[in-house]
């Protein structure tokens, strides 16, 4: 029987507790040290007895744990991951993979140079909703696909932001939250090749803005559009409909993505299938319904399991570096774009 990995957590914030929650879980794996500034840190530690350290450095040369997960604050990821990478330990990245172009550089580069394994945490690609998704369009269930619809429209209390660091700039729901739909976007229909994008911050005059509408033109030639909010009182998002997080109220039967093509459409997460049943009719004739629904089970803790096999070396990373850079870069052009009212085209980064 092979003995579980032994695997650190660096950053004990929400959702450092959330992989504590599915460490418990993977027979695989199991917690050895726990790194994190916050005095209460100790006290969980204590809960799971394992040591605690106020600084990732002195746990990574005390404990040598085998793997890593890197949970701190985003600014502080890059630097703690090449930490790890030169010490040859594989490391389970939380997203974003960086919050700067020269930051990301350096840790492609690193990664390329000493090959170590890591795994970036865009976790919503493990989830067998999104696995179905892209089979069905990869399968040529809808045909070309000519569009996408993709709805992120929810209501955040005014209790989010009582944190001053929610109302500051960078912190706002593009890199918080769109980035997991940009990234999902990416994964199933294929590369940006340039976006267009409007923003406002008028509903509560914080640094970030509030609303958003962004368009884009995929390498395939389809076309898309991620209308966002998180100050209406909708239930269009992948938080309220997918039901992954059970901490947010469940609209199972609202789609969040639309796709729509040549020869049907499909809505998830409903995974319902849109067809005629004739090839050629059109619309005076009655689209035909069928749910495509598969296995229900747990992203993050799939994800989990998957970086204990690609820390083996088992299995290569779903979401590598290199992968969630060009997320990153799309975010980036999204911003650009609402900065400049033009156009704007991704700009992976290039290790330095």
């Amino acid at each position: 029987m092979v003995a579980a990995l032994r695997i650190a957590l660096i950053g004990a914030g929400n959702m450092g507790r959330q992989h504590l929650h599915h460490l418990q879980h993977v027979s695989g794996a199991q917690l050895c040290a726990l790194a994190d500034p916050d005095p209460a840190a100790a006290e969980l530690a204590a809960q799971w007895a394992v040591p605690s350290f106020a600084d990732h450095r002195q746990l990574l040369e005390t404990v040598r744990p085998e793997a890593v997960i890197v949970a701190n604050p985003n600014a502080l990821h890059v630097a703690t991951t090449l930490d790890c990478l030169a010490l040859g330990i594989p490391v389970l990245l939380e997203k974003p993979v960086g919050t700067t172009p020269d930051e990301v550089a350096q840790l492609l580069h690193a990664q390329r140079n000493l090959r170590v394994p890591l795994l970036v945490g865009h976790h919503r690609r493990h989830n067998p909703l999104i696995a179905r998704t892209r089979e069905l369009l990869r399968q040529g269930a809808i045909g070309r696909l000519v569009t996408v619809t993709a709805l992120w429209q929810l209501q955040k209390p005014d209790s989010y932001f009582e944190s001053a660091w929610r109302r500051e700039a960078g912190a706002g729901m593009l890199l918080t939250n769109l980035i997991h739909d940009l990234d999902l976007l990416r994964h199933l229909c294929g590369e940006v090749r340039q976006v267009q994008a409007f923003t406002d911050n008028a509903l509560r005059g914080y640094a970030n803005a509030d609303s958003a509408v962004i368009n884009l033109q995929f390498d395939s030639g389809a076309l898309g559009s991620l209308t966002a909010s998180d100050g209406v009182a909708a239930p269009w998002s992948w938080e309220l409909t997918s039901g992954e997080n059970p901490v947010y109220p469940h609209q199972p039967d609202q789609p969040c993505y639309l796709f729509a093509g040549a020869e049907g459409a499909l809505s998830v997460p409903q995974l319902r299938l849109w067809r005629y049943a004739e090839r050629g009719a059109g619309w005076h004739q009655p689209l035909d319904a069928q749910v495509q629904a598969p296995t229900r089970d747990e992203a993050l803790r799939l994800q989990l399991e998957h970086f204990v096999r690609v820390a083996r070396g088992e299995e290569a990373p779903l979401v590598s570096a290199e992968d969630a850079a060009r997320t990153l870069a799309l975010v980036a052009a999204v911003e650009r774009a609402a900065e400049s009212g033009t156009a704007q085209r991704p700009q992976a980064p290039v290790p330095g």
